[in-house]
C-alpha cells in the first residue's frame, strides 16, 4: 500500500503551435481543462497504472476547482486524506503544448503551499512514502523522517528542481530525477553518470525522455531504453513513470522489472492529451510491454550508455 503526499492542482491547457518565447503572442488552438499537479498524477499512476493500492495527502481550497481534482482521484480508485483550506485557493497550472507535444508550465501552488507536518496520517500499512517538491520543502522533509522512523521507504521526485540539503538527500531511499533536476539535486554539470556519483542515496533513477532511463543502486546501473511511440502530450509523462516505478517496487518486483513497467506507462501517457486523463491502466501497459519485448536490444542500450557518459 502507497501513500503519496503532495500537490494537486488544476491544469489550463492551451494547444498552440509553438511555446511563445519572452515577450512573444501566438494564437492557440483550443483550451481545455485537466486534473493535474504532481502529487495527484502520481496517485493515479499508483492506481490506474500500477493497480496497487493507494491512498493521497493532498490540500485544496473550497472551491469550485477542488472538485475535479478529487472527483479525478476517486475514480481511479484513490483514497484521500484531504486537508481543507479556506484561506487559499485550490492549486492552479497553466500550460502552453505545442503541436510537437512538448510544454511549457506555470504553477499557482494555492492550497498545496499549506500542507503542513501535523498533517501526514499514521503510516501504519504503507510500504512507501511518494514524494514531491510542489508542496513546502520542510513539510516534505519532516514526512520523510515520520516515513524512515516508521520502516517505510521514501521516493522522492525531486521536482520541480531545486537544491536539496544532505539532510534531506539522507532520509530518501529512492530519489527520482530528469537530466535537469539531477543536475540541480547533484550541483554538477557533468554527464549524467558523473552527476548521479555525487549522490549519497541508496537508488537513483534519472528519466531521460525519449532515450530512457538509467538507474545506480548500491553502485550496480540499470539501463533501459524508452519504447517507441509517437508523442501527443508529455504533461504527466514523469508522474506517471514515478508512479507505475513505486507501485511496481511495492509490490516486490526487481528495480529492473520495475523500470521497465513504468517506462511503459509513461510512453502511453505520451499518447494522449492531459495529465491524469492520459495515464493507461494496468492492462493498457502490459499490453505494450508484449508489442515491444525486445526493447532493450543492443543497439538502445549502446546509445543510451553513450548518453548518459558511460562509454
Amino acid at each position: 500500500m502507497i501513500l503519496v503526499a503532495g500537490s494537486a492542482n488544476l491544469d489550463f491547457v492551451v494547444r498552440a503551435d509553438h511555446i511563445p518565447a519572452p515577450g512573444e503572442t501566438v494564437l492557440g488552438h483550443d483550451f481545455k481543462t485537466f486534473p493535474g499537479g504532481k502529487g495527484a498524477n502520481q496517485a493515479v499512476a499508483c492506481a490506474r497504472a500500477g493497480g496497487v493500492i493507494t491512498h493521497m495527502l493532498v490540500a485544496l481550497g473550497q472551491d469550485a476547482f477542488a472538485k475535479p481534482l478529487e472527483q479525478s482521484l476517486q475514480d481511479a480508485g484513490v483514497q484521500l486524506h484531504t486537508v481543507r483550506d479556506a484561506q487559499h485557493p485550490t492549486g492552479t497550472a497553466f500550460i502552453c503544448l505545442s503541436k510537437s507535444g512538448e510544454n511549457a508550465i506555470t504553477v499557482a501552488p494555492g492550497a498545496n503551499a499549506c500542507l503542513l507536518p501535523s498533517h501526514l496520517p499514521p503510516l501504519v500499512g504503507y510500504t512507501h512514502l511518494l514524494l514531491q517538491l510542489e508542496t513546502p520543502l520542510a513539510t516534505v522533509k519532516a514526512y520523510a523522517q515520520a516515513a524512515r522512523q516508521a520502516g517505510v521507504a521514501v521516493v522522492l521526485n525531486a521536482a520541480p528542481a531545486q537544491v536539496l540539503e544532505p539532510e534531506l538527500l539522507a532520509l530518501v531511499d529512492i530519489l527520482v530525477v530528469n537530466e535537469g533536476e539531477l543536475a540541480t539535486v547533484a550541483q554538477h554539470s557533468g554527464s549524467v553518470a558523473e552527476c548521479m556519483t555525487r549522490l549519497a542515496v541508496h537508488t537513483v533513477v534519472v528519466t531521460l525522455g525519449s532515450q530512457g532511463c538509467l538507474a545506480r543502486q548500491q553502485g550496480a546501473l540499470h539501463l533501459q531504453a524508452a519504447f517507441a511511440v509517437t508523442p501527443v502530450d508529455t504533461t504527466g509523462a514523469g508522474d506517471t513513470f514515478c508512479g507505475g516505478l513505486c507501485a511496481a517496487l511495492s509490490q516486490g518486483q526487481t528495480l529492473g522489472a520495475a523500470l521497465l513497467h513504468a517506462s511503459a506507462a509513461a510512453a502511453l501517457a505520451c499518447t494522449r492529451l492531459g495529465a491524469q486523463s492520459s495515464i493507461p491502466d494496468a492492462a493498457e501497459v502490459a499490453a505494450l510491454l508484449q508489442q515491444q519485448p525486445d526493447i532493450n536490444n543492443p543497439a538502445a542500450l549502446a546509445a543510451l550508455r553513450a548518453l548518459c557518459g558511460l562509454n
